[in-house]
């Protein structure tokens, strides 16, 4: 056991490590000889793990649909906003996500590796329909067709804002696109009951790193 420990966690240290490379160099100016060096791992531990780069490109893909720190809401819709909102939060913290979104968006990459966009696109389609069965939403909303058009507009606002020449917070970004999108999708009795601040991203973030419940700091809604 202590031995598939070991082996679990070299894993987990060699594809940070990729992770970090790919986001700072791209995936194909980035070298395994970097990543080793990266990782303080031997080439035997390597390639036990991952035959080639481009396993370690799949690896890092694989991680980046994630629903972790997200807790259940009495409003669906409310639990969807936080997925959006953590992620942007998380995703310039976190190595292992800007990577992953660096592989999807750069084309070359794309093409070999494809993206988890779809999946994306489903997870939200499910929220979006139990929120429908729930009357929080606008019964005449398609949910995938919303749901891919979320996935490209959250991205698109992570993409855009990285190239600017002024520096911008990505959850406030998001939270200013989902406030304008909302509206559009929830029922006006419900849309005064969520709340979309990146405030409310930090608190989860802070949350999920503590593992502490849901407590009185989530249950203050902004408007």
């Amino acid at each position: 056991m202590a031995q598939q420990e070991r082996a679990i966690r070299t894993r987990r240290v060699i594809l940070e490590a990729a992770a970090a490379v790919f986001d700072e160099r791209g995936y194909e100016a980035s070298t395994i000889s970097e990543i080793l060096e990266r990782a303080g791992v031997t080439k035997g531990a390597f390639y036990f793990h991952f035959p080639s780069k481009g396993d370690l490109a799949l690896g890092v893909l694989g991680e980046a649909v994630t629903t972790e720190g997200i807790l259940p809401q009495e409003i669906k819709l409310q639990e969807m906003l936080d997925t959006m909102l953590l992620m942007a939060y998380r995703l310039p913290r976190e190595p292992m996500l800007s990577a992953a979104l660096r592989l999807a968006v750069d084309r070359n990459s794309r093409h070999m590796f494809g993206t988890r966009w779809p999946d994306w696109t489903v997870l939200l389609a499910s929220l979006l329909a139990e929120a429908k069965a729930r009357g929080e939403a606008h019964p005449y909303i398609e949910e995938m067709g919303i749901a891919r058009l979320l996935v490209a507009a959250w991205t698109g606002v992570r993409v855009v804002s990285e190239g600017l020449p002024e520096e911008y917070d990505l959850p406030t970004e998001v939270a200013a696109l989902l406030q304008l999108l909302l509206p559009s999708i929830a029922v006006p009795t419900v849309l005064t009951r969520l709340e979309i601040s990146a405030g409310r991203a930090a608190r989860l973030f802070a949350m999920m790193r503590e593992g502490e419940p849901e407590g009185a700091g989530l249950t203050e809604r902004v408007r």
